[in-house]
């Protein structure tokens, strides 16, 4: 491939090609809290695992693995770096655009392959809460998960709509639902129409 037919951003090539904090020993590394979204089945599974300076209550390390392409790659390795030394309520907060935003940008297209690393980060921090017997610390979504493969919520869904989402296929786009087994495909029609009356309707 030709440089000039690269759209991605330098910083995002570098962490595609030397991702950093790559889990290589799952069973060796002392996580403190560890998450897991997607579904391994379906070749599109992220797991991330943190250990945390409890005095500091400061995520010092995180590492990961996932099955997904170029630029969830990139994400979570970017994500990996930002989230040390964050307070586990500045990381919790980390969205997609964030990441994207660290990367350089990335193609609209491709906005929703950062939504695996935050989700994994997330549940991983809601982990090292129930490990450490602060259950009122996990944030829980107040969500219906509609997309079991890739963890994706109606809230998310509305969400995309509001963001500009017309249609199933951009729904797709926004949230990544649908793409694996794609059983969600009906419910996810039926919301996308629901929020676009809600919404747009006059």
């Amino acid at each position: 491939m030709a440089d000039q037919d690269w759209v991605y951003s330098e910083k995002l090539k570098s962490h595609f090609t030397h991702p950093k904090n790559i889990l290589d020993d799952e069973a060796a590394y002392p996580a403190d809290g560890k998450g897991i979204v997607g579904n391994i089945k379906c070749g599109d599974q992220m797991i991330v695992v943190i250990k945390v300076d409890k005095a500091a209550n400061k995520i010092v390390d995180c590492k990961w693995k996932t099955y997904g392409c170029a630029s969830a790659i990139a994400s979570t390795s970017i994500l990996s770096e930002m989230v040390k030394g964050m307070s586990l309520e500045q990381a919790y907060k980390l969205s997609p655009k964030d990441i994207a935003k660290e990367l350089g940008g990335l193609p609209e297209h491709k906005i929703h392959c950062s939504v695996l690393g935050d989700k994994a980060l997330r549940a991983a921090i809601n982990d090292y809460y129930q490990r450490n017997g602060l259950p009122e610390k996990v944030q829980k979504e107040r969500a219906r998960i509609v997309c079991q493969c890739m963890n994706v919520t109606d809230a998310e869904i509305e969400q995309a709509v509001m963001e500009g989402a017309g249609s199933y296929y951009e729904l797709q786009e926004k949230t990544k639902l649908g793409t694996v087994c794609g059983q969600c495909k009906d419910e996810a029609s039926r919301l996308l129409e629901e929020y676009t009356k809600k919404h747009f309707s006059k």
